[in-house]
């Protein structure tokens, strides 16, 4: 792929010289290595938080707020709406009127943080009041003022959000009426607990030997040992990619296999979990031949592995899978930024498969995206780390080790949603001394993997940053790449409360591919929406038939409107749309054939 988005290399010419330039290569914009270095200096104080594009949101709120007088008089009609509200509040707040204070706290206090029943006591009603009405204030602030740009309005009220959630009631343990109860009866005993619990988590446990603070940090559930146990055999390998082929279940299945490519920021076992709730096995068992691709975790001696690699690798799995199923065409699903490097490789594969002056390829059957975005417009949460001078940071960051360290991106997630995966999350362990309990989606989460420098500065500038690929300039071998080549039917899922893949972001494939599209909606999050296996208690999924459908476009509002709502899962009506896109005659199951590379889940799923 001749992409001008690559790495950060050195111009041997300037080695030798005072102030080493540095290039992008593909680009002819030379960098100096001082600035590199003092931004890497920078990235490590601030968190790799970019200091200016911090103030540059705020400086763009508060000078065009002082322009905006009207937005001045909504923000001081709000203040005085509140304020009035406390006499009423305080006539239910205090001790006897239980009734009406009861009521007020079911209006008002929907925030999950104040479910606890001390929250309707007096003085912590009042706390939680106090706060609610902060939080609602600068909402309004930092929302709607004119003259805004979308991206700094999104920053300045994420971080107004950030430092309310830090001093919020429920996180301080003299304030938190869970807390002191809990405190109280059970002598003080939480508390140390909660020691204890924040000494692990930090590697200080009195006495704990080196090979103790190891195993406190092993998973609790394992690749091999708990997870990941569907059989099958690894049937090709590359510098990064491992290939699986699992054995069948029936004597007979489709002819058409499945190739299932995972985001490479993540290891691949999210789609094999446990086996009550493994995608793989699911679709092994409806009679399916499945492959998976497993992802090499890389490290600093990768940090030039850019996406073309990605896509190379990704391009001789499908030309393995052929080999292997004797040419057949095949299903292939992409989950996350999977899907994005699937939908590349998918308009690549449509491209050469229509120019004469190239070799037959593998021809797609169908193609399914999975909480996969193709439209990097309105990115999400993620858009918050998203413009030239974070990004400037970020590479600044990773040129010294090389790659994201998983920790970080990690640490990143976090911050998105902080509420719940970082205050509530210390409340409960270091307060009230309750560890949850862990469980293979919990576990597989905090199995991190790394990234290289130059693909993640790739797709994070061309995809998220300057939206190349929607836009048509994302380029392959020199010629750009357009998801309308792509002719075989395509299946989408989004998830209703995803905030890495926002669902109306991943719908805008509508805009982009005039294939057929069947999209469905899936409840839960980026994670637990698309690990939604049969059974599992209060999930759904939303859908239009086709005979429902306009044959003009709908935006996803109005489709929402529309769509019809199933109870279950969305597993078995993806089945089912597999399967009529499948050969009506079924083969005799193939079985993975021993190529000496072992069994699944491979080698690469343990590199830490």
């Amino acid at each position: 792929m001749k992409s001008k988005q690559t790495s950060l290399t050195i111009n041997d010419e300037q080695a030798n010289k005072p102030h080493h330039i540095c290039y992008l290569s593909g680009d002819e914009k030379p960098l100096n290595s001082l600035d590199v270095a003092l931004q890497n200096h920078i990235a490590k104080l601030t968190a790799g938080v970019s200091p200016t594009s911090v103030a540059l949101a705020w400086m763009d709120w508060g000078m065009n707020l002082a322009m905006s007088p009207g937005k001045q008089m909504d923000l001081m009609t709000l203040v005085q709406k509140q304020v009035a509200e406390w006499p009423a509040f305080m006539t239910s707040a205090l001790p006897g009127n239980e009734e009406r204070n009861e009521a007020d706290q079911k209006a008002k206090n929907k925030d999950s943080r104040f479910a606890h029943p001390g929250w309707k006591n007096w003085p912590f009603n009042a706390l939680s009041q106090g706060f609610l009405q902060s939080q609602q204030f600068w909402q309004e602030a930092t929302t709607g003022v004119r003259g805004m740009t979308a991206h700094h309005e999104y920053v300045v009220s994420f971080m107004a959000r950030q430092m309310l959630d830090m001093v919020a009631p429920s996180n301080i343990p003299a304030l938190n009426p869970e807390v002191l109860a809990t405190t109280v009866d059970t002598g003080g005993k939480n508390l140390l607990s909660g020691m204890s619990h924040w000494m692990q988590d930090n590697g200080l446990e009195l006495g704990a030997s080196i090979q103790d603070k190891h195993q406190s940090t092993q998973l609790a559930y394992q690749p091999g040992r708990d997870v990941a146990l569907t059989p099958g055999k690894v049937v090709f390998r590359n510098h990064l990619i491992e290939l699986i082929q699992y054995a069948p279940h029936v004597a007979k299945t489709y002819a058409e296999p499945i190739l299932i490519v995972p985001s490479w920021i993540m290891k691949y076992y999210i789609l094999d979990l446990s086996p009550h709730n493994s995608m793989v096995r699911f679709l092994v068992e409806q009679g399916h031949t499945v492959f998976m691709i497993s992802w090499r975790n890389p490290g600093k001696e990768d940090r030039d592995l850019g996406m073309h690699d990605y896509l190379e690798s990704l391009l001789a799995a499908i030309a393995e899978v052929s080999r292997i199923t004797h040419k057949k065409p095949l299903h292939a699903a992409g989950y996350c930024l999977g899907g994005t490097l699937l939908s590349i490789a998918a308009a690549t594969l449509a491209r050469a498969q229509a120019s004469e002056a190239n070799a037959p390829v593998v021809p797609l059957k169908t193609v399914s995206l999975l909480a996969a975005q193709t439209d990097f417009s309105e990115p999400g949460e993620l858009g918050l780390f998203i413009d030239e001078s974070q990004l400037a940071l970020l590479d600044a960051q990773m040129w010294d080790q090389g790659y994201l360290a998983g920790e970080q991106m990690a640490g990143s997630f976090q911050l998105l949603n902080s509420r719940d995966l970082i205050w509530s999350k210390i409340m409960r362990d270091y307060q009230l001394g309750v560890r949850d309990q862990p469980n293979d989606l919990m576990s597989w989460n905090a199995d991190t993997t790394r990234m290289p420098y130059r693909m993640h500065s790739e797709y994070l500038k061309h995809l998220f940053l300057h939206n190349d690929l929607a836009e048509g300039r994302y380029e392959v071998d020199g010629h750009a790449v357009a998801l309308n080549d792509i002719t075989a039917p395509m299946f989408i899922v989004g998830t209703a409360r995803d905030h890495v893949s926002p669902w109306r972001s991943v719908y805008k494939i509508h805009l982009l591919s005039s294939a057929p599209l069947d999209f469905v909606l899936a409840s839960g999050g980026h994670n637990a929406g698309i690990v939604s296996e049969p059974g599992h208690a209060h999930r759904s999924y939303q859908y239009l038939p086709a005979e429902k459908r306009s044959k003009f476009y709908s935006d996803p509002d109005e489709w929402l409107r529309e769509a019809s709502t199933t109870e279950g899962s969305w597993w078995t009506h993806w089945q089912e749309w597999l399967a009529q896109h499948s050969s009506p005659t079924k083969i005799n199951a193939p079985v993975p054939a021993a190529m000496g590379l072992g069994d699944a889940p491979g080698s690469y799923v343990f590199e830490k």
